[in-house]
């Protein structure tokens, strides 16, 4: 009853039922992974968010990459900022989805190391090759707050790091490219800046980010691990019908081979 498994067409759905249902399971761990990953950053972020600032140089070094538990820390820094060796980071948006430029501005510290600091956001000009409009930061010796960042990488912010750039424009915040630039030792990471913030025109500052939201990878963990549970069930549902549907054609084919008393059917040249 069940040989028509063997044929290549059954074997073929076989082995692809046999492929997916496993594929689907990873699918689905992949995606709780997602969750739970996104579960534990916004944790991370509320407690940075809420802890108190400390120095700069207590989490973060030349050449250091800053740390999963010290994202959005909340540090401070002691020195002057160096508008003369400011650049601006391309394509890059404001709360409205405007495309302008993030401004990062070095900021010496009071050692002679460099912090780098995005300062916000400003509108791009006539084109995005000509450099915009950036109003000067404060002048003389301050103290500034902001949060801790990691080195943007094309991976993580999926923003390709082309060469060749207009004067003064970079496509990521890389704390290693900006050391040899700038022939100084400069903080591995940089910071989003909090304090102090321009009182009239400056570049728009960068909203604290959301940590609640943690998006649908759970949702999307379950459905696929309803399809993995849905795929065999298919088969068996598939198999059933064939071998209900042979069967049929199996009891049709005797019907028309026999006669009305169940005696085989004589041909018209067996009665001649």
């Amino acid at each position: 009853m069940y040989r028509f498994l063997l044929t290549r067409q059954w074997v073929i759905l076989t082995l692809v039922v046999l492929a997916l249902v496993p594929t689907m399971i990873e699918l689905g761990f992949w995606q709780l992974h997602r969750h739970q990953h996104r579960v534990a950053l916004n944790q991370v972020i509320a407690d940075s968010l809420a802890a108190d600032p400390v120095p700069v140089e207590s989490l973060t070094a030349p050449g250091a990459e800053v740390k999963d538990a010290d994202l959005y820390r909340r540090v401070t820094g002691a020195g002057r900022f160096d508008p003369a060796r400011e650049v601006v980071v391309r394509r890059r948006t404001n709360a409205d989805d405007k495309v302008g430029f993030h401004v990062l501005t070095p900021f010496v510290l009071r050692d002679g190391k460099v912090l780098l600091v995005n300062r916000g956001w400003v509108p791009a000009g006539p084109t995005q090759t000509a450099f915009p409009e950036v109003p000067a930061p404060p002048r003389g010796e301050i103290t500034v707050t902001g949060r801790l960042m990691r080195d943007q990488t094309t991976a993580e912010s999926g923003i390709k790091d082309l060469q060749d750039m207009p004067d003064r424009q970079v496509m990521l915040i890389s704390s290693e490219q900006q050391q040899e630039r700038l022939g100084r030792q400069v903080l591995g990471g940089y910071v989003e800046l909090t304090s102090p913030l321009p009182k009239g025109a400056g570049p728009e500052p960068i909203p604290a980010p959301d940590h609640d939201a943690i998006g649908n990878h759970l949702a999307y963990a379950i459905q696929w691990w309803l399809f993995s549970a849905g795929v065999p069930v298919g088969w068996v549902i598939l198999v059933r019908r064939e071998v209900r549907d042979r069967a049929a054609a199996g009891r049709a084919d005797d019907g028309n081979g026999e006669g009305g008393d169940g005696e085989p059917a004589r041909t018209e040249s067996a009665r001649v």
